[in-house]
């Protein structure tokens, strides 16, 4: 039994092999791999959005295309509707609109059609609405009358902001007070001093308009010492505001025996507000 009790040859020696790891470099491998992933996954959803976009274009303008013709026919204006307008007749407001039966509602640019509205000097606001399905509303504020504006040898019709609404020519209308002394060509540019002097104006005119009867005329040539003339009687206004002077007039009125609003001017014919605290009462010829 030799073989049994025989001993194990010992194995060879071998070079040492270098077993040593870096960690800090599997590390810096692994972080490599995982942002070339994130990369990768990026770029493929990337692409994805694109496509799926294109798609959706794709099938939207296919969409109008096809539905283009439906669509107008859904929702094509029938009816006009034209509300607050007094002045200005319907035909007169759909030309300004530059609107037409036919033409489709999600054409509308309400914004550019109030614009085109407003430009027209009787019409103050406009609003235009789509209605559902085939209706176009257009609401309006006209501008009201206020006064006759006499400049040189033409009578304009204008509104209590003092804006212009038309020209008259020779006529007159003796249900508005009249207003002189107006620079010509202020008024027709819109000047906002000429349309501050001619509300001023205007303004006088209600406030004696409550206390006496008969057409008022207001002279603006002087913005700083406006003159009104009613009934005979001529009213001078300094630059202190022209209601506290007209309601210190009403408080001594009834004291001032000497005047007479007979509109011919007999006795007592001006009455100056100027200074302050105190009237002065002139007579006439």
């Amino acid at each position: 039994m030799r073989f049994l009790s025989r001993t194990r040859r010992p194995s060879s020696v071998e070079p040492r092999r270098n077993q040593w790891k870096d960690s800090q470099g599997e590390k810096v491998t692994k972080e490599a791999g995982r942002a070339q992933t994130v990369r990768r996954k990026t770029l493929v959803r990337w692409v994805g959005a694109t496509i799926g976009a294109a798609l959706v274009i794709g099938l939207i303008m296919m969409s109008v295309h096809y539905s283009g013709p439906a669509l107008r026919a859904v929702l094509e204006i029938k009816t006009v509707t034209v509300e607050g307008s007094k002045h200005l007749d319907k035909q007169h407001v759909l030309d300004l609109a530059h609107v037409t039966p036919g033409t489709g509602l999600h054409h509308i640019a309400t914004s550019v059609i109030e614009e085109q509205l407003k430009s027209h000097p009787w019409i103050k606001e406009a609003e235009v609405t789509r209605v559902p399905f085939h209706e176009l509303r257009i609401f309006l504020v006209e501008r009201i009358p206020a006064a006759v504006i006499r400049t040189d040898s033409q009578n304009f019709l204008a509104d209590a902001e003092g804006h212009v609404l038309s020209k008259l020519g020779q006529t007159d209308d003796d249900a508005l007070p009249l207003v002189t002394g107006i620079d010509s060509k202020g008024l027709l540019e819109g000047t906002e001093s000429v349309r501050q002097v001619i509300a001023s104006g205007i303004e006088l005119a209600k406030l004696i308009g409550h206390t006496f009867e008969g057409r008022l005329q207001v002279n603006a040539e002087n913005p700083a010492n406006l003159v009104a003339l009613v009934q005979g009687v001529r009213f001078q206004f300094g630059e202190q505001a022209v209601g506290e002077q007209w309601e210190r007039f009403k408080r001594v009125k009834p004291t001032l025996k000497t005047l007479n609003f007979d509109g011919r001017g007999r006795r007592a014919n001006e009455v100056d507000l100027r200074y302050e605290n105190r009237i002065v009462v002139r007579e006439g010829g």
